[in-house]
């Protein structure tokens, strides 16, 4: 029987669909482990369930000797050393598109709250400062509909924000290695642009690339100062992409208006200047925190689980 270990505990539906694949090695609690627990209970594994926060490096995957197939729950997959799992000819797979209407969801819902300082609004409320003498002391937001959206990454999620865009009469920018197709920009109103051109035009920039060498830091100080002064960076991607100090810099010189953040480098540590950062939106990287988007992540992950121990190519295997 192939043993299959799973991470982190998941609900006990899913670990009974599991069990039916195989011998089930999941952790006695809900706790994380730590790298000698995953060590320990990956180590006789054929196969291996993890969410995209827990790291798999070359060296767990060396001491994995049995494993043949890595399963990850969620799009991204920089958790894990794709080059040291190949070179031992095991299947990655991931969970592409199970999540893209809920990250879409979060990227406006925190263009919004930024947009019109929602945060802010919410402790001028609960310190007491909206008196009769202070009606209008909290001051102004900003306009979202017909504006200039500039997103760069143009793949699923970036053309689903796009699509919520059309309802906000947005102009929409992208930035892309592939050109969508003409009737796509059509129907999206959107418009394939150079990133710093983007970067400028934009009233919105929105982050949504994968993490890798090739996009660490894409977004720094030098194409964060190309944005209006009035202009809100959202990045709900991949923490890395980004340029954390170079952010916080521009926030508190005033040189971009705002800024509503997901994902963050080193996270759950945040650099510390940008906890200093009044104009800044934080969330703990919730793109996906929605029952239904985390069950259709997990039955996407068991039908490549399924399809790699009975000798099947999943349908979702990672080509980077």
């Amino acid at each position: 029987m192939k043993k299959i270990a799973v991470a982190r505990r998941l609900p006990q539906p899913v670990l009974d669909q599991i069990a039916g694949l195989g011998e089930v090695l999941a952790p006695k609690n809900d706790a994380p482990l730590d790298r000698a627990g995953m060590q320990e209970l990956m180590r006789d594994a054929d196969a291996v369930l993890l969410a995209s926060v827990d790291p798999m490096d070359a060296a767990l995957i060396a001491a994995c000797p049995k494993l043949k197939l890595i399963c990850n729950i969620g799009v991204g997959y920089d958790n894990i050393d794709i080059a040291a799992a190949r070179s031992r000819g095991i299947t990655v797979t991931n969970t592409p598109g199970a999540m893209d209407d809920a990250v879409a969801d979060l990227v406006f819902g925190m263009m919004l709250a930024a947009a019109r300082r929602l945060p802010q609004a919410d402790a001028f409320v609960r310190a007491g400062k909206w008196t009769p003498d202070n009606l209008t002391g909290f001051g102004l937001g900003m306009d979202v509909n017909r504006k200039t959206l500039g997103i760069i990454g143009f793949g699923r999620i970036g053309r689903v924000i796009a699509r919520r865009a059309t309802g906000f009469e947005m102009r929409v920018l992208y930035s892309d290695s592939v050109a969508a197709a003409p009737e796509l920009e059509a129907a999206l109103r959107a418009e394939r642009s150079e990133l710093d051109r983007l970067m400028a035009a934009s009233d919105f920039v929105v982050v949504q690339v994968p993490y890798g060498p090739s996009t660490h830091h894409m977004i720094g100080a030098a194409q964060i100062a190309r944005m209006k002064p009035t202009a809100i960076l959202v990045h709900a991607g991949r923490g890395g992409v980004v340029d954390d100090a170079a952010l916080a810099a521009a926030l508190k010189s005033g040189s971009i208006a705002g800024a509503a953040v997901d994902c963050f480098e080193n996270e759950p540590k945040l650099n510390p200047a940008l906890l200093d950062c009044p104009n800044l939106l934080l969330t703990p990287h919730i793109g996906s925190a929605t029952p239904d988007t985390r069950m259709s992540m997990m039955r996407m992950a068991l039908g490549n689980l399924a399809a790699g121990l009975q000798g099947a190519t999943p349908p979702n295997v990672v080509s980077g």
